[in-house]
């Protein structure tokens, strides 16, 4: 049965969802109930939308569309649009299947993703998909199908290189901003390694909001395209580009209820890598308690999972277990963080354990790509650092993207105000949290407001007297400053002849 409304527009968002609004006597009178499907079409454009009741605030013979719905569907108010029951999706009851156990085959993974990405399914539906993973876990050859259609559901990249590089850092480590210095490290040495990188969402910065200060991130896939067939790379945010699209979408389900399934988490990664083209690719796996891979066990096995997955999809992966304990560099936050990234590559003596680690990844994707034998990837890496030819890299990079690759470090604008909180009593760091340092940096306005960060003057295992500096903090403001201070302060645990810097949530 099709019949037809009058459209009128709800000025309300539905994060995503295609929601539109019914009086309850035209449902009744088409036999539909809250939460079922209709295709709702203007102009011989169609759009499924979940429907939702009311006995007054849409009055009979008119359809409310929420903002999503309203756009997709293109139409204005008053116009005339059409709407006809839909059957749910096949897709619903290998959902339901999975739930009880059963495992997918490819087929079926095909289908959840295709009926993800033309919005068929609701994000309750999509809910209890991901919590049947978590629940019930992927096998290898459903990791496998879900990656492949993952990278089907968007675009790919078309780069004049057999061999194509990349990395990628499970996260969790303040301040570690390796990928900007791995990045031109791989290119100064010939190599082709196109980068996209996320923004923040918990942390104080992503690797796109620190490369952001330096250039612009939010490019198409045509200007990706170009750039790395010119300077060899990039470094830019993924989610400008329409590159494995489907993740996107399940991140969107997944970030709200933080679960994380190991089969999913792997396909979500390898797919962006896929999407790129690369075939070699290093895997940063930080361990420790202020990471997100707690225990050297655990890691172990994601790696192992890592490996087995890039050689069904003829990717050659090589995952690094690294200290994932506390913050890697001094700089915590967008500006000040890209800042220490320039210092390093000019040569100056700043951030020694950013350095040595960003050594480490480049040195082994040196040798993956058989530039230098094994065991010489790191020296070889230094070299590049150390003849200043990373650095002029870095500023093609820079300058294709956008940017001013004359930028001066100086010319790097970080808050104007600040605060040193100093050391009460005299001891010895013993620990330094990841969160805790994140929770200050976010709170003195980062990752909004790239010049808010942090400085760390101090390190694990370093001794203090009382007075000495501990960090410093900067902000636009005082306001912020005094608030992220604050925030150190009320769940600082100071002991007797010891500092610790820890759970300051």
């Amino acid at each position: 049965m099709e019949r037809k409304f009058k459209a009128r527009c709800i000025d309300l968002e539905t994060a995503g969802v295609n929601i539109i609004v019914l009086n309850k006597r035209d449902a009744e009178d088409m036999d539909l109930n809250a939460m079922d499907r209709v295709g709702v079409s203007v102009n011989d454009n169609e759009v499924m939308c979940v429907v939702d009741l009311t006995d007054t605030f849409v009055p009979p013979g008119t359809v409310g569309f929420f903002e999503e719905a309203y756009t997709q569907v293109n139409a204005c108010d008053d116009d005339i649009v059409s709407l006809r029951p839909k059957d749910k999706p096949q897709s619903i009851q290998f959902i339901k299947q999975k739930l009880n156990g059963a495992t997918h085959t490819d087929a079926e993974i095909h289908e959840i993703i295709d009926d993800l990405m033309k919005e068929e399914l609701t994000d309750v539906e999509l809910t209890a998909w991901i919590s049947s993973i978590y629940i019930r876990g992927l096998s290898k050859e459903e990791t496998v199908s879900l990656t492949k259609s993952i990278v089907d559901s968007g675009d790919t990249l078309n780069l004049h290189a057999n061999a194509v590089f990349d990395k990628h850092c499970i996260g969790g480590v303040a301040g570690n901003r390796t990928t900007m210095l791995v990045v031109p490290i791989i290119a100064a040495a010939g190599l082709t390694i196109p980068k996209t990188s996320s923004r923040a969402i918990t942390s104080p910065a992503g690797t796109a909001d620190s490369m952001e200060v330096l250039a612009p991130v939010s490019l198409g896939k045509d200007d990706i395209e170009s750039i790395v067939n010119r300077v060899k790379a990039c470094i830019v945010w993924g989610g400008a580009v329409n590159l494995a699209a489907a993740d996107d979408k399940l991140i969107r389900i997944r970030h709200p209820l933080s679960l994380d399934p190991r089969g999913m988490l792997l396909a979500s990664i390898l797919a962006k890598k896929k999407a790129v083209g690369a075939n070699h690719v290093i895997i940063d796996i930080p361990v420790g308690e202020g990471a997100k891979i707690k225990t050297r066990k655990e890691a172990e096995e994601l790696a192992r999972h890592f490996n087995d997955l890039g050689d069904s999809l003829g990717m050659n992966i090589h995952s690094l277990l690294t200290n994932g304990d506390h913050p890697i560099g001094a700089a915590v936050g967008p500006a000040i963080e890209a800042r220490e990234v320039m210092r390093i590559l000019k040569g100056e003596k700043v951030s020694p354990e950013l350095r040595e680690k960003s050594l480490q990844l480049a040195g082994i994707l040196l040798e993956l790509g058989g530039v230098v034998g094994e065991g010489k990837g790191r020296d070889a890496a230094m070299s590049l650092v150390d003849s200043g030819k990373v650095l002029e890299k870095m500023k093609q990079i820079i300058g294709a993207q956008g940017g001013d690759p004359e930028l001066r470090i100086e010319d790097i604008i970080i808050g104007p105000h600040s605060e040193t909180v100093k050391s009460e009593v005299s001891g010895r760091i013993e620990h330094i949290d990841n969160q805790g340092i994140s929770s200050v940096v976010r709170n003195a306005g980062a990752p909004v407001d790239k010049a808010a960060g942090m400085y760390l003057h101090v390190e694990e295992g370093d001794k203090v007297d009382v007075g000495d500096p501990l960090f410093t903090v900067y902000a636009r403001s005082e306001r912020k400053v005094d608030q992220a201070v604050e925030v150190y302060n009320e769940r600082k645990p100071v002991r007797m002849s010891r500092i610790i810097l820890e759970a300051l949530h």
